[in-house]
């Protein structure tokens, strides 16, 4: 395999900077692959809940997406919890943060923010203030984010509920994810 001839960005050659460019299209071209490797691995993470974080992932998908969700919301939910192996304090900001490039700035808002609005779900039961959202209320993706959260991630627990497998969601995060990132077309 090629590989550059620098030890140091700045000696680098026209010839060193073509061939690092081809390998970065080949690279963000298999980052679906990538994804859905992650998203096979949240079936051996977190432990204690009745069903894995892949199952919560693609339950909160299903969910979405009878709820009558757009594409970019539905790949969202499938891949709100991503975070939680590398950035366990701070997986909302992670998945935003993947997603951002791809979708609307609504819909990285709401990744972003889906660990604070989520705590009005448990955070009273572990001596943290349930209302730490509120802060939020004016912001006019709000309801957006309360939305996601009451209606597909925190109800995303229950082993009995009919979850389509990651193989049904596999079409819509290629789609997503195979997008120019920043295109005009699509982000705001």
């Amino acid at each position: 395999m090629a590989v550059v001839s620098f030890t140091r960005m700045d000696e680098g050659t026209k010839d060193d900077y073509a061939l690092l460019h081809a390998l970065e299209r080949d690279y963000v071209a298999a980052l679906p692959d990538r994804l859905l490797a992650a998203l096979e691995a949240l079936d051996n993470s977190l432990a204690g809940y009745q069903i894995s974080r892949l199952q919560h992932s693609l339950q909160s998908a299903t969910r979405a997406e009878a709820d009558g969700a757009d594409e970019e919301l539905i790949v969202a939910a499938l891949i709100h919890d991503l975070g939680d192996d590398l950035a366990p304090e701070n997986h909302s900001q992670l998945a935003a943060a993947i997603i951002r490039p791809y979708v609307r700035a609504e819909v990285t808002w709401i990744l972003e923010m889906h660990g604070v609005f989520q705590m009005k779900y448990y955070a009273d039961k572990i001596g943290l203030n349930p209302d730490e959202r509120d802060r939020w209320a004016s912001h006019k993706w709000f309801a957006s984010c309360e939305r996601f959260c009451r209606d597909w991630d925190q109800t995303a627990f229950d082993p009995d509920y009919p979850t389509k497998p990651l193989s049904y969601f596999e079409p819509y995060l290629r789609q997503i994810f195979s997008r120019p990132a920043f295109d005009p077309e699509i982000i705001q």
